[in-house]
């Protein structure tokens, strides 16, 4: 039996979509350091291997250096957060979120603005680089 362990994911629950993504750059990350590609394959023996290789450093290199430098603008110390708070839904057992004021934590709603945009801009990114590793899968053999 063969274990995929993707040092990527914290303990705990993941949403399969999650999973899936760091599952495939575990895979990309174990070809290239594990079974060492760049000295057993001839990647100039064709155009298409050339390129498949140009692409697996530059997947590599995305997915262990520039991926894992995003910074959120929440994380940024000092920026004061506002408690979470809880209303009893009348009628109900469940409990809504009450809104923080704005004004007083102008400076987090700004951030997490920001967060979010730049949270659509990962996930487009997360998907086109995921795309790209499928485009040359043939390629991950030694």
């Amino acid at each position: 039996m063969k274990i995929l362990k993707i040092h990527t994911l914290e303990k705990g629950w993941c949403d399969k979509d999650y999973v899936l993504l760091h599952a495939a750059f575990q895979l990309l990350v174990d070809f290239v350091e594990q079974e060492k590609p760049d000295k057993i394959v001839d990647w100039n023996s064709n155009l298409e291997h050339k390129q498949a290789w140009k692409e697996i450093r530059s997947l590599y290199r995305w997915w262990t250096q520039t991926r894992p430098s995003r910074r959120s603008p929440m994380d940024e110390k000092g920026l004061k957060k506002p408690l979470m708070k809880w209303k009893k839904i009348p009628g109900s057992e469940n409990r809504q979120l009450v809104d923080y004021d704005k004004n007083k934590y102008a400076a987090y709603d700004a951030a997490m603005k920001k967060h979010w945009r730049l949270e659509k801009k990962w996930d487009e990114e997360d998907q086109r680089n995921l795309h790209r590793l499928i485009e040359i899968r043939q390629f991950l053999w030694t």
